[in-house]
């Protein structure tokens, strides 16, 4: 089994033009969104974008790339984005919205007991396993008349549908948050084989596909816009790096990382498990900004 798992990963990272993402084990019969979607799209052969230069610089070109998850606990909670996953025995549940008008009003399958990420962002990501559907909350809170949160959204885990143009989700840039987040279940297999998720300090009012939604007011060209793709260059060695690292900094490769959220700068994001090795983490600070170069993805669509 070590050796058919091993030959798929180096299939994985050195074949063709998409992969199909490797999915959940606890949800085996879901895709993690169609081969061809964006976040599962390859783009380690398309070319630099002409203004490249000027918007890492605006980033960072001396600071550090972050992992934004691990293992153990802050701040009263895991270190990272969690996620349940829950079925079409979970009770579905009201929420309001602060921002109701682009949030989708369904039935939230909220478990007993759910998970949700520490600190001010307060996401809950919910995988239904029997619909293979994805529901997204941000800022949830329990009140004394129910759930609250300050958006929602749902995706279908088998289709490459979009929000409304415009329209946010639980994360700034109108995304979904669960197929960017680095799971342990990928590494411990050998391969990430999606985008990742990053926040940057400071966007432009702008998005481009996939991403829906902008959040912010500032026009400086030389800024990121929302779903902005950048790639850690080829020419990078990673080989003296360990294992877990390794894996991450290879999808940052052969995949790269969506610009999603207003945040710190080059904080990459993923799922706490007790898997993780924060000491293998903490070594991709060693990779700065001017090892990243910004990716012309005008030609990818589904």
């Amino acid at each position: 089994m070590t050796r058919v798992l091993a030959i798929a990963a180096a299939a994985l990272l050195l074949g063709g033009g998409s992969a199909q993402a490797l999915r959940l084990p606890s949800a085996p019969a879901c895709p993690i969104f169609p081969a061809n979607n964006p976040w599962n799209d390859r783009v380690d052969t398309l070319p630099v974008a002409a203004d490249s230069a000027q918007i890492i610089a605006s980033i960072g070109l001396d600071t550090g790339l972050h992992p934004d998850f691990g293992s153990g606990l802050y701040d009263g909670g895991s270190i990272g984005i969690p996620f349940d996953v829950v079925s079409k025995a979970t009770p579905r549940s009201k929420v309001t919205f602060d921002y109701s008008d682009e949030s989708d009003h369904v039935g939230y399958p909220i478990p007993k007991g759910v998970h949700i990420e520490s600190g001010s962002d307060r996401h809950a990501i919910l995988v239904d396993k029997s619909a293979c559907r994805l529901y997204e909350l941000s800022d949830l809170q329990r009140t004394a008349s129910g759930w609250h949160a300050g958006s929602g959204a749902t995706w279908s885990l088998r289709s490459n549908a979009v929000r409304p143009a415009g329209w946010t989700s639980a994360d700034a840039a109108g995304l979904p948050i669960f197929p960017g987040l680095a799971r342990y279940d990928e590494v411990a297999r050998g391969v990430i084989d999606h985008a990742l998720r990053f926040t940057v300090e400071h966007t432009r009012d702008t998005y481009i596909y996939p991403a829906r939604h902008e959040a912010s007011s500032l026009t400086d060209p030389s800024l990121p816009p929302m779903g902005l793709r950048v790639r850690l260059k080829a020419s990078v060695d990673i080989s003296g790096f360990p294992r877990q690292a390794r894996i991450v900094l290879q999808a940052l490769k052969t995949y790269g990382m969506i610009v999603a959220d207003n945040g710190s700068n080059w904080y990459i994001s993923g799922a706490p498990n007790p898997g993780w090795s924060n000491d293998d983490l903490h070594t991709l600070g060693r990779i700065t900004g001017s090892d990243f170069e910004v990716v012309d993805t005008s030609s990818l669509h589904p």
